[in-house]
């Protein structure tokens, strides 16, 4: 792997820090804004979710600039967003505009997870395709423990920290946007949605540098080839079912595990067992740093054992984790809970954490891969805000337990689907891979 490809994907993959930094960042500011501006219970919650239904729209539309303008532009086009979210957020003197502005913040996020994997995915060969596509999720936990650590630094400067906490991140998203400035075109869209034959062979050769002319006509071939059999206006149709039914369902299993949810109310979840709020808190930074350390175990060996070995690993580590954790609480054994949630945050992070993204961005032919990553993200982000949404009022009204026996039967009806439809895609050629699918 050329040092230029890396630090191409490694560029890319930066809009995950934002993604992580700006979904964790309101968490230092969140009380302060409640008593700053009086805000009742709903109009709180509506403030600090904000953000998270940015997500569902940008998800939702961020196909359109991808495959209109380009996956360069766009990927500036979220800098441009995350830099105005987070200074408006910080200057803000009321609720409205504030949300207005943390609903940017958002749609950047939904954007960045249509545009960032799916760059990375088509400028990468096969053999790395994992693992640079994978850094956009190392990115994102690196971005949330940063966030951590940067409103603990921010904390004591007074009463307009928060303002600070939230600012901060234009520091980053200016950046970014710079480095993006030096990135090429992803010579798939230039191939295969612009027509651009000149400037996609000119970034194949930066690309393969020792390659011959003939193999980078071939490889353009094979690109344009391919995005020529498929119609130009019909992503729904029975030929995309799988890939369709793929990117969907590796979404919902994601969420349907219970992550958000737990990542979310840790806290809470540990003070269900007895431990008091600052033990509680402390358990919850460790979730954060496991989190980081099994997602870079995950990227070390996605392109070693492949996609759907580590969602057979990780599904097996779901349903232990998770089934202990419905055990603990029904029959109130609960000091194993705090290792059970690590048990499940260290099986997410190296099955569905670090495979989620890197199969969606592969399973698409060129001229619907866009498409096909947004509606993963879509799918993603809908359940998300659902259960987050839900979580708080579930977990009162139901006993824990059987909140955790829930989430472990999802865990294996995702094992279930693994064995039965999710393909290896390691070291494979899109083109292999569409033939594979039976893609038509």
């Amino acid at each position: 792997m050329s040092h230029r490809l890396f630090l191409w994907s490694l560029t890319s993959a930066l809009a995950g820090f934002l993604f992580g930094f700006d979904t964790v960042v309101i968490s230092g500011a969140e009380r302060t804004i409640q008593t700053l501006w009086g805000l009742s219970p709903v109009l709180h919650g509506l403030a600090m979710s904000s953000a998270l239904w940015g997500t569902v729209l940008g998800s939702l539309v961020g196909s359109w600039p991808t495959d209109r303008f380009g996956r360069k532009k766009t990927l500036l086009f979220i800098g441009l967003l995350f830099l105005v979210g987070s200074l408006w957020s910080a200057i803000a003197t009321e609720v409205y505009s504030f949300m207005i502005a943390r609903l940017l913040g958002g749609v950047a996020i939904g954007v960045s997870t249509v545009a960032a994997p799916l760059y990375i995915s088509e400028i990468s060969p096969p053999e790395s395709r994992g693992r640079l596509a994978g850094m956009f999720q190392f990115n994102i936990v690196f971005g949330i423990l940063v966030a951590f650590l940067s409103n603990f630094l921010l904390a004591r400067i007074g009463e307009d920290s928060w303002r600070w906490m939230l600012g901060i991140m234009a520091v980053p998203s200016a950046l970014y946007t710079l480095a993006c400035l030096s990135i090429p075109e992803s010579p798939r869209w230039l191939l295969a949605r612009r027509g651009d034959r000149p400037r996609g062979l000119a970034v194949l050769r930066l690309i393969n540098p020792q390659a011959s002319t003939a193999e980078l006509e071939a490889i353009a071939d094979a690109m344009t080839t391919t995005s020529d059999n498929a119609p130009a206006e019909r992503f729904w149709r029975w030929g995309l079912r799988t890939p369709i039914l793929i990117a969907f369902l590796v979404a919902f299993f994601n969420q349907l595990s219970g992550i958000n949810a737990i990542l979310y109310f840790a806290p809470r979840i540990f003070e269900l067992t007895g431990l008091g709020p600052s033990a509680a808190l402390l358990q919850s930074v460790g979730i954060g740093v496991t989190n980081l350390v099994f997602t870079f175990v995950g990227l070390w060996l996605i392109d070693r054992l492949g996609r759907r070995t580590l969602l057979y690993i990780g599904s097996f580590g779901y349903i232990a984790s998770l089934g202990l954790c419905a055990w603990a609480f029904f029959t109130e054994h609960f000091a194993i809970v705090p290792a059970c949630i690590f048990a499940f945050i260290a099986a997410h992070a190296v099955g569905q954490g670090a495979v989620i993204w890197v199969l969606i961005s592969e399973v698409f032919p060129d001229k619907f891969r866009a498409m096909g990553q947004s509606l993963g993200s879509f799918t993603h982000w809908i359940f998300a805000a659902l259960l987050t949404t839900l979580f708080p009022a579930v977990v009162t009204a139901f006993p824990a337990g059987y909140v955790f026996l829930f989430f472990c039967v999802m865990m294996v009806l995702q094992l279930l689907w693994v064995s039965l439809m999710v393909p290896e895609t390691k070291g494979r050629s899109f083109e292999e891979i569409q033939h594979d699918l039976g893609v038509s």
